[in-house]
């Protein structure tokens, strides 16, 4: 009896902890693990003589500045510029109150003007075929994209945030942002960044610079009902293509 007990706590100690079926089901998207992340900002022009160096507009709102309510940050002589944020008054901006969500982000797939991606999206997307997406194929008016939910993780800290626009640097990488966790990001500006986050984001996170090229996160995809409580569910964008 005692040999037998001591054999089966030791198949139990060698045996690795499975998750739970219900955190499994948490996992229906892959993380993409240590991404370079920049930070972008509503209002920022970066580089006014490229065609995607303004965020006066975005890949999905040609107006995105007055539909965000104005700079998300504060307006200096030199522009738009971003502010460092804190959780005090939940990451916002200190000189306009946003009518969109501040917890926003980027990734390299515009699934509206970029031909190919438009073209293939419905077969390359996960979520295409779920309720409220399918049937969008070809509908120039409808993003799959755009305002879908993304869970980011920095050491210890954990925050969400909605895509609002397609970059950086590639607009049809569909081989990191639908991938496996291995797949890099084709773009190789900006440290070889995969990802753009707003400033709440970057405050969120903790990023060590306001506006660098050297933090890294891990992200996925989420659905609506599996966002966690917090500041970013104070205003959810709900708007389609403009």
């Amino acid at each position: 009896m005692a040999v037998a007990l001591t054999l089966a706590l030791l198949a139990s100690a060698c045996t690795p902890n499975k998750p739970a079926p219900e955190d499994r089901g948490k996992e229906k998207y892959p993380w993409h693990t240590n991404i370079v992340a920049t930070t972008f900002w509503v209002g920022e022009v970066f580089d006014p003589t490229a065609e995607d160096g303004s965020q006066v507009t975005s890949t999905y709102d040609s107006r995105w500045m007055a539909s965000y309510g104005g700079c998300d940050g504060v307006t200096t002589k030199d522009g738009c510029q971003t502010e460092a944020r804190a959780g005090s008054n939940g990451y916002a901006p200190s000189a306009v109150k946003p009518k969109e969500n501040p917890f926003y982000l980027d990734l390299p797939y515009d699934d509206i003007n970029n031909p190919a991606a438009f073209n293939e999206r419905a077969t390359v997307i996960p979520w295409a075929n779920d309720e409220g997406y399918k049937g969008q194929a070809t509908n120039r008016s409808f993003s799959y994209m755009k305002n879908r939910w993304v869970k980011i993780r920095k050491g210890d800290k954990v925050c969400y945030g909605q895509i609002q626009d397609a970059g950086p640097g590639e607009y049809q990488d569909k081989a990191y942002v639908f991938g496996s966790d291995d797949a890099r990001p084709a773009n190789k500006k900006f440290n070889n960044a995969g990802m753009d986050v707003s400033p709440a984001l970057n405050g969120c996170l903790g990023f060590s610079d306001l506006n660098g090229e050297s933090d890294k996160v891990d992200w996925q995809f989420v659905d609506q009902k599996d966002v966690a409580p917090g500041p970013w569910l104070n205003i959810v964008t709900v708007s389609q293509v403009k």
